[in-house]
């Protein structure tokens, strides 16, 4: 595969360059990168050490690349792998694989399957890695913005996972604090018959028909009182299981469902606020116990205990991060609305002040963040401000049902096939742009059965090959040993280039937390395929060259259901 043909060729060019260094006396040579030209016509991988080094080495680009090329054609196994190469410009070189370099990939991912394009974990470049992810308060439904952090966390858990990294998930529910008091006191007030509107009707509390909702059910269980405490454990509970419904229709999983109030039983908060008075980092100021953010680069020091002996909400999430840490998690990765921004320097700075306290060395750039900006929904041409249940915003339940286009009509099995689709459509839809962009998503746009349906593009192009291969009626295990040699088309040579980018395109994602580069690869990967099947037809009559097409054929299916599962979206046999 071109991974495997690019780092075979940057040995032969790390070679070719220290003896080049030895031989003029310039010491240790750094080691060369190669880029993908963006012009086909330029070749297959090029490389610009000549104009980094020309400077330092005093040469001319063009003669050192002279000198590189020369050299380099006398490393062993050089004719096997490259069929020629060419300097351009003020020095570039432009190499082109040989034609048994390129087809490699097709036995490679026919070969692994399921784990090509995975590294080992002995590999890995961190042995774990823990995502929070959605973290809803249990104050209502999932809306479209937690769905957007449900599809990106869970993406970029799998994507990590293909880098050899024990992924752990983790939900932190924030079930203290005032939000849960506004809940217990909206389902009092609708059990006191009171509704939205009404003149006695809370001004802090939720208007959503969901709250009538819990009221009712809570009136006919066994744990019915008029208690405010036993309100709120009821709410808290009923939301919490109706999120855990959703996120499952979402096809997501936690390890692990962490809670807020548990911060504040076991001591963390309190112990963390005594640890940084301990140690200077803090001080009091009218009346209210402030933290010393700004020695850390925030703009100013922020409050940390109210004058009234309530604690600001990025206190816990100090001693929440300050538990990641205690538990062996040194990387921890957060997806969050960009709301969440400003607290961004808090906790890190409150971080800082922890690990100074007991010694430990913690990043001061832990945890990473991934913060993503707001969907808005378009339906039949207008945009859809809120959601007849929640009252105020669409939930993610909404969303999975239009984008399948469910009805209250279907059966079981329908309303089954319609929910699969409009996971599929949700999930691709909220990973295919890059997080920090906002974005519309089109509940429209998610029921064509078109090319300008990008998930649909994609399914189809899976579905399409195994029509094909269904056609053929061969076993796809007969295909690993066919003759490549007969892909010589433009067509097929796009594809196999495709295909060799996949284990690079999936470690480059991973490192940049950019599971929209897997959702953009997918795409130019469909195109790739259709335009071969336009070009070169593969249930041709002579054997060997059909077979050597089927092989090409075969190896893009499984990319393709690869990258899907890695999004956490279907890849269908029918369409």
């Amino acid at each position: 595969m071109l991974l495997t043909n690019k780092n075979r060729l940057i040995q032969m060019l790390s070679a070719a360059l220290q003896g080049l260094a030895q031989e003029r006396g310039f010491g240790e040579a750094p080691t060369p990168r190669l880029e993908r030209p963006k012009a086909v016509d330029h070749g297959d991988v090029a490389c610009n050490i000549a104009l980094q080094l020309s400077k330092a080495w005093k040469l001319n680009p063009r003669e050192l690349a002279q000198a590189l090329v020369e050299r380099l054609g006398q490393q062993p196994g050089y004719g096997d792998l490259i069929a020629s190469c060419e300097i351009a410009g003020p020095g570039f070189i432009n190499f082109r694989l040989s034609n048994a370099a390129k087809t490699t990939v097709v036995q490679e991912v026919l070969t692994a399957r399921s784990q090509f394009g995975q590294l080992a974990p002995e590999v890995a470049p961190v042995s774990s890695a823990m995502i929070e992810f959605v973290s809803a308060n249990p104050t209502g439904p999932l809306h479209v913005g937690h769905g957007r952090q449900a599809a990106l966390g869970d993406a970029l858990a799998n994507l990590l996972a293909t880098q050899g990294i024990k992924v752990h998930r983790e939900f932190y529910y924030n079930d203290a604090g005032v939000q849960i008091a506004n809940l217990a006191l909206s389902v009092q007030a609708r059990l006191n018959g009171l509704k939205p509107g009404d003149t006695a009707w809370p001004e802090s509390a939720y208007n959503g028909e969901y709250i009538a909702e819990i009221a009712t059910a809570f009136k006919a269980s066994s744990e019915y009182k008029d208690d405010l405490e036993a309100i709120r454990q009821f709410a808290v509970a009923y939301l919490r299981n109706e999120q855990d419904i959703d996120l499952k229709t979402f096809g997501v999983k936690f390890d692990c469902y962490y809670l807020e109030s548990s911060l504040y039983t076991d001591g963390s908060v309190d112990k963390i606020v005594e640890e940084l008075q301990s140690i200077g980092k803090t001080y009091e100021s009218e009346g209210a116990l402030w933290l010393k953010t700004t020695d850390d680069g925030d703009d100013k020091d922020r409050v940390m205990r109210k004058s009234d002996g309530s604690f600001t909400y990025f206190v816990p999430d100090v001693a929440y991060h300050t538990s990641k840490w205690n538990r062996g998690f040194a990387k921890v990765i957060n997806v969050q609305g960009s709301d969440h921004h400003g607290t961004i320097a808090r906790v890190r700075s409150g971080l800082q002040g922890v690990a100074q306290k007991r010694g430990w060395d913690i990043p001061k750039t832990y945890p990473d963040y991934v913060l993503h900006k707001m969907v808005t929904v378009m339906r039949h041409g207008e945009e859809v401000k809120i959601s007849k249940r929640a009252g105020s915003y669409v939930t993610v339940r909404d969303l999975v049902e239009w984008s399948g286009g469910v009805t209250p009509e279907m059966t079981a099995d329908e309303r089954e096939l319609a929910l699969q689709r409009g996971r599929d459509a949700v999930r691709f839809f909220l990973i295919s742009r890059k997080a920090d962009t906002e974005f519309v998503f089109d509940i429209d746009l998610a029921l064509q059965q078109n090319d300008e349906n990008p998930v649909f593009y994609v399914q189809y192009a899976h579905a399409r090959i195994c029509s094909i291969l269904t056609q053929w009626g061969g076993q796809t295990s007969d295909l690993r040993d066919v003759d490549l040699s007969l892909l010589q088309s433009k067509a097929s040579d796009h594809l196999l280039r495709r295909l060799a980018e996949y284990p690079e395109m999936l470690t480059d994602a991973a490192a940049d937390l950019a599971p929209h580069a897997l959702a953009f690869y997918l795409r130019d990967l469909a195109g790739d395929f259709h335009a071969f099947y336009n070009a070169d037809r593969v249930l041709v009559d002579d054997p060997a060259l059909r077979l050597a097409r089927l092989a090409l054929l075969s190896a893009t299916r499984q990319v393709l259901e690869n990258g899907l599962k890695v999004l956490g979206v279907s890849a269908p046999a029918k369409m």
